[in-house]
C-alpha cells in the first residue's frame, strides 16, 4: 500500500529567509503531487507575505495554518495541522531544512504499514547556509558533497549522506548503530497511527518533543525504518531561543513516563479531555 495524498508538514516561526529557500526546495521536487502544510507558531506580515508570494507562483498547493503567538507552542500548532488535513501520509520537516530533489519521492516510496521513516540530515554551517542562492536550490548543486566543501562546509563522514550510490546507502541504512527515532526535521508516517496515538503532547516544550512522538508510536505497535542516509535535506544554521535546561529536565521526564508506563496516547493532543 503506497499514500494517496501526501502532505509535507513544515513548522517555522518568524524565519522567512530561511522558509523562502526551503519552499523553493519543494518546488524543485521531482515527485510533484503533494501539498505544503505550513504549521506557523504565530509568525508575524513578513511570514505571511512570503507564503501569499509562493502561492502566487502556483507551484505548491499551500495551506497555512497560523495560530497566535504565544511562545513555543509547536505541539499546538502541529495538532492543529494534523486535526485539518485530508491527507493519508504525512512528512514532518521544519522550515530550516531544504529537501533534497527526490525528497517526496523517496518518502513516497519507502512508506509501509505499520512503520514510520527515520531519515537524515546534514547541519550546515552558517556562511555556508547563507550562501545558498535559489538558482544553487534549482540546479540541485547543493547537495553535492564538493560544491558544499567548496563553499567552506567541512569535509567530515556527515557528508556521506550525499553519496549518490544506492547500494552504499542501503549498507550504511543496515550497519549504522542509529536508532530510527521520529525526527522532526525528517520523519514521515501515516496520519491514520498520528492521530491513533492523539498527535503530538502539547505538555511537551523545546527539546525531545519529536522523539517523544515516536516512542509513542513504537509504543502503539509501529517499527522505525532507518532510512538516514537514503533521504535527506540539509539543515541551515541559526540560533535556538527556546533552548534552557529546565525545559529538557521537564520533557526527559514525560518520556521516561512514556517509556515506563507504555503507553502511547496523549492526553493533552489533538483531543482534550472534556470536564464534566
Amino acid at each position: 500500500m503506497k499514500p494517496q495524498k501526501i502532505g509535507i508538514v513544515i513548522t517555522t516561526y518568524n524565519s522567512p529567509t530561511w522558509l523562502k529557500n526551503v519552499l523553493f526546495g519543494y518546488e524543485n521536487q521531482s515527485h510533484k503531487d503533494f501539498t505544503v502544510i505550513i504549521a506557523d507558531d504565530g509568525s508575524g506580515q513578513p511570514t505571511r507575505d512570503l507564503i501569499d508570494d509562493f502561492k502566487a507562483r502556483g507551484k505548491l498547493r499551500i495551506d497555512h495554518v497560523w495560530h497566535e503567538d504565544k511562545g513555543f507552542q509547536k505541539c499546538q500548532i502541529l495538532n492543529k495541522a494534523i486535526a485539518q488535513t485530508d491527507c493519508d501520509y504525512l512528512i514532518f520537516t521544519d522550515g530550516d531544512c531544504i529537501p533534497e530533489p527526490d525528497f517526496i519521492a523517496l518518502h513516497r516510496d519507502l512508506a509501509q504499514p505499520n512503520y514510520f521513516l527515520s531519515g537524515g540530515y546534514v547541519k550546515l554551517t552558517t556562511p555556508v547556509s547563507q550562501a545558498i542562492t535559489e538558482a544553487d536550490i534549482a540546479s540541485g548543486n547543493i547537495f553535492k558533497r564538493d560544491w558544499l566543501i567548496n563553499k567552506g562546509q567541512p569535509n567530515s563522514h556527515k557528508l556521506w549522506k550525499l553519496i549518490e550510490n544506492k547500494l552504499i546507502k542501503a549498507l550504511l541504512n543496515a550497519i549504522t548503530p542509529t536508532k530510527a527515532t521520529w525526527n522532526g526535521m525528517n520523519s514521515s508516517t501515516w496520519t491514520s497511527d498520528i492521530k491513533a496515538c492523539n498527535g503530538f503532547n502539547e505538555d511537551m516544550q523545546y527539546g525531545g518533543l519529536d522523539r517523544e512522538l515516536g516512542e509513542r508510536l513504537y509504543n502503539h505497535g509501529l517499527k522505525g525504518k532507518q532510512v538516514r542516509y537514503s533521504v535527506n535535506c540539509l539543515h541551515l544554521d541559526h540560533p535556538r531561543a527556546y533552548d534552557n535546561p529546565e525545559t529538557w529536565k521537564k520533557n526527559y521526564a514525560i518520556r521516561n513516563d512514556v517509556k515506563r508506563t507504555g503507553r502511547f496516547w496523549a492526553e493533552n493532543g489533538i483531543t482534550k479531555k472534556t470536564s464534566i
